[in-house]
């Protein structure tokens, strides 16, 4: 690739990090008014994260024991480097021309993990990403909802706004992202979705930068309007321990899921990025029965 994608990747990175800000503001300000008065609410733990080797790193939010939230975090980061051997063949693998003559890359991006302290609440993953190589750069991401109890309006909500995310940009993207989402999130050894669904889509590259730019970003400006109406519908039911027996066992099945076949927990672990901030989608507390 011949064009100098310098500007494309600060653009990108900076759009990411301003998603990241949001985001985290929306969710202490949940903290704020679910904390009765005269007590301090939990905040966001921030920490800078680096890859042990070449260059980059990123920015770990996480909140833990809130009243909403019982572990949330909200990631961003800005990479870059050469790939490993086996990071080279996966990439080769999947079509990225180039790899044996010239394996550097840079990748930037947000990853959101939400575990709720209620268990009518659904958990739920966000990201969105850009990623090059001098062969080629394409755009990923998606969302996607995961109640371990299960309400219809809510999943119709979720749903819908994601829709309105993609109809605005390519009315083909919602079916075919849709169903990415349910094959990808699927959990093969257990023959079941982790969830709800949402959407997910890897290597989008029309030809057209901007226009797969402004999707990406439409994807991740759907993630609050999808998402905190559902908290602010959910906090204020009841629960059982029943309800949190049921909820800690849905945790094992995510966390199963996040360490046997996800992408991006395996990319950041390869190629070297801060354990801890790849490691953030689990869950505190998990159960096996």
């Amino acid at each position: 690739m011949t064009d100098d994608f310098t500007p494309k990747k600060a653009s990108a990175a900076a759009w990411f990090r301003s998603l990241r800000d949001r985001i985290v503001a929306a969710f202490e300000e949940l903290e704020v008014r679910a904390t009765p008065a005269g007590e301090t609410p939990v905040t966001f733990e921030v920490t800078p994260t680096s890859r042990a080797e070449d260059g980059g790193g990123g920015i770990m939010s996480v909140l833990r024991g809130g009243r909403v939230f019982e572990k949330v975090g909200v990631n961003w980061s800005e990479v870059h480097g050469a790939l490993g051997a086996r990071a080279q063949k996966a990439m080769a693998a999947r079509g990225v021309p180039g790899m044996e003559s010239d394996p550097r890359f840079w990748a930037s991006g947000i990853s959101l993990v939400a575990h709720m302290v209620n268990p009518h609440a659904p958990a739920v993953h966000m990201n969105t990403r850009m990623f090059w190589t001098p062969g080629a750069s394409w755009f990923g991401g998606g969302s996607d909802l995961n109640p371990c109890i299960e309400y219809p309006e809510d999943t119709a909500h979720f749903h819908g706004e994601m829709k309105r995310a993609c109809d605005a940009h390519d009315p083909a993207y919602y079916d075919r992202f849709k169903a990415w989402a349910d094959e990808y999130f699927f959990v093969p050894h257990r023959g079941r979705a982790r969830g709800v669904g949402g959407i997910f889509y890897d290597d989008l590259n029309t030809g057209n930068w901007e226009a797969d730019f402004a999707f990406t970003k439409a994807v991740g400006a759907a993630f609050l309007p999808a998402f905190r109406p559902l908290i602010e519908r959910r906090l204020p039911t009841a629960w059982t321990e029943a309800d949190r027996e049921t909820q800690l066992i849905h945790r094992g099945l995510y966390a199963e899921y996040n360490l046997v076949y996800d992408r991006g927990t395996k990319f950041g672990l390869e190629t070297g990025h801060d354990a801890n901030a790849v490691l953030m989608s689990l869950p505190p507390i998990a159960k096996w029965t």
